[in-house]
C-alpha cells in the first residue's frame, strides 16, 4: 500500500518525498505548491471527500500533512456530494484555533480509514540527536534564557499561538505569530543583536501535524538579526537540510543547541 502528502508551501514537502523508498503520491492544496516539488493532484478543500475517494482507488493507505498553508475561503458552489457530508466538521475546523484546526483534520482522514504519520515519522533524519553540531557553544546566558524560555513557550501554546520567540536575559523581544519564525527574526532589525531564537512544539501538540521547522531560511535570519545562536528541543523540532544550517552558523560563529526536553 502506498503514502500519499498532503502538502503545503515551503521545503518540507519535498524533503519527507525525497527520504522514501517509494515515491509518494503528491497532493497539493490549491493556491499552495510546495517548493520544487510537482504535484501529482491538486486539490480544493470543498473537494476533499472525493479525494480521499481517489486516494483509496489508488491504494494509499497512509498521509502525511506537511507544508504551510492559509485558512481557504470556502466556495458553496465548489462543493463535491462526498465532501458536503463532511462540511460540519471542516466548518469546525475553520472554526478553531491552528491546534484545533489540525485535530479535527487528522480525525478527518483517520474516520475515513486513513492512517495518519507525521513528517518524522515518515522522514526519520529529519529530527537531529541531541547535542551541539556547530563550532560555537551555548553559555550559562543561554541555559538561562532557555529556562525563560520553556515557560514563555508553554504560556504561548495554552493559547495556540506560536512555537518559537526571541529572548535576551531572560526575556522575550519577539513571540511568533502566523507570519512565521523567519519573519519574526526579520522583524527584529538590529534589536536582537545579543539575542537567542528558542524553538520547540507546543505542549501537548500532536505531533504529527505542524511540527515546528527550521532550514537555511532560518539560520541566514538569524545570522543577518545578529543572534548568538539557535535553541531547538532535540527530537522536536525538524531541521532540514542540516548540513547547509550548520555551515551557515559555523561560517558567523553562531551555535546550534538540539536541547532535550525538560521535565
Amino acid at each position: 500500500m502506498g503514502l500519499a502528502l498532503i502538502t503545503g508551501r515551503g521545503a518540507l514537502p519535498r524533503a519527507v518525498a525525497e527520504a522514501q523508498t517509494v515515491p509518494p503520491l503528491v497532493c497539493a492544496l490549491s493556491g499552495h505548491a510546495p517548493e520544487g516539488l510537482v504535484p501529482d493532484i491538486v486539490f480544493r478543500l470543498e473537494r476533499l471527500g472525493g479525494l480521499m475517494a481517489r486516494l483509496r482507488r489508488r491504494g494509499v493507505d497512509r498521509i502525511c500533512l506537511c507544508g504551510g498553508i492559509d485558512r481557504p475561503r470556502l466556495s458553496p458552489f465548489a462543493f463535491d456530494l462526498a465532501t458536503l457530508r463532511l462540511l460540519p466538521t471542516i466548518r469546525r475546523a475553520l472554526r478553531r484555533g491552528d491546534d484545533g484546526a489540525l485535530r479535527l483534520t487528522v480525525a478527518l482522514f483517520e474516520t475515513a480509514g486513513f492512517t495518519v504519520v507525521g513528517a518524522h515519522e515518515a522522514a526519520p533524519g529529519l529530527l537531529p540527536p541531541a547535542g551541539v553540531p556547530t563550532a560555537a557553544e551555548p553559555d550559562g546566558a543561554t541555559r538561562a534564557d532557555v529556562r525563560a524560555g520553556d515557560a514563555i513557550l508553554a504560556e504561548m501554546g495554552r493559547a495556540d499561538l506560536g512555537q518559537a520567540c526571541i529572548l535576551r536575559d531572560g526575556q522575550a523581544l519577539a513571540r511568533e505569530r502566523d507570519s512565521g519564525t523567519d519573519a519574526m527574526i526579520a522583524g527584529l532589525g538590529t534589536a536582537g543583536r545579543g539575542a537567542i531564537l528558542f524553538k520547540a512544539p507546543k505542549p501537548g501538540q500532536d505531533r504529527r501535524v505542524d511540527l515546528p521547522t527550521i532550514g537555511p531560511a532560518t539560520a541566514a535570519a538569524a545570522v543577518a538579526a545578529g543572534l548568538r545562536g539557535i535553541v531547538i528541543e532535540a527530537g522536536g523540532v525538524i531541521v532540514l537540510d542540516r548540513d547547509e544550517v550548520v555551515r551557515r552558523l559555523d561560517a558567523a560563529g553562531l551555535f546550534l543547541w538540539l536541547r532535550e526536553r525538560q521535565g
